[in-house]
């Protein structure tokens, strides 16, 4: 194996067949991954590459929680996922279908909602204006207030709970900054309340463990 030294580059060049099926093997398990050169390695004379991970988790790159992701994980996060709970009696297909029947004051009305998938619960909402307030377990609530956004936390809470495949994809998102950045952003729950909330739960599930 021929190696050549740049500035800020290493470069490894097969010179056998056996070096090139080894390096081809070593691509493949490390592809997109960071390396670091450890400091105080005793033996001067070689130079260790430490493998720290995935660059997305080692460099803890923002994954931005949004339904239209390329990254599955994002996507399963999303409040649109089809990710069926139950919640106070009620089973919903999607955080999105219990968050946009909030909307409405009749019961009937969020029923139908709750079974509705995400994105057609959404394309519904948005026709619903809020009032003021909302009404939830006998209570009256203050749109875009922090008893409104503990109902989206108390709704992702029992879906990550509740639902495997979503649990599975918040805990593999690791130690990366979660954040929620649409084009228009939410007047009642601001998208740095959602990833706020992601995070919590995800230090939460973590704690919590299988």
């Amino acid at each position: 194996m021929r190696i050549v030294l740049k500035d800020g580059l290493v470069v490894l060049i097969p010179q056998s067949d056996g070096d090139l099926f080894a390096l081809a093997q070593w691509k493949s398990a490390h592809a997109d991954h960071v390396l670091t050169v450890r400091a105080d390695q005793p033996d001067v004379s070689a130079v260790e590459l430490h493998d720290l991970g995935p660059r997305a988790e080692a460099c803890r790159e923002p994954l931005n929680v949004v339904s239209t992701s390329a990254d599955p994980l994002a996507r399963i996060i999303s409040n649109l996922a089809t990710t069926p709970f139950e919640l106070d009696g009620r089973r919903y297909l999607s955080v999105e279908s219990f968050w946009q029947g909030l909307k409405f004051p009749s019961e009937a009305e969020r029923r139908r909602l709750a079974g509705h998938e995400g994105p057609r619960a959404r394309s519904e909402g948005l026709r619903q204006k809020y009032e003021k307030t909302i009404s939830y377990g006998g209570q009256e609530i203050a749109v875009g207030a922090w008893d409104h956004w503990q109902l989206m936390e108390k709704a992702c809470r029992a879906k990550f709970q509740q639902n495997d495949d979503a649990r599975r994809a918040l805990l593999a998102t690791g130690e990366r900054p979660l954040v929620h950045v649409v084009r228009r952003d939410s007047r009642s729950i601001p998208g740095v309340i959602m990833a706020q909330i992601w995070m919590r739960l995800r230090a939460e599930v973590r704690k919590a463990g299988p």
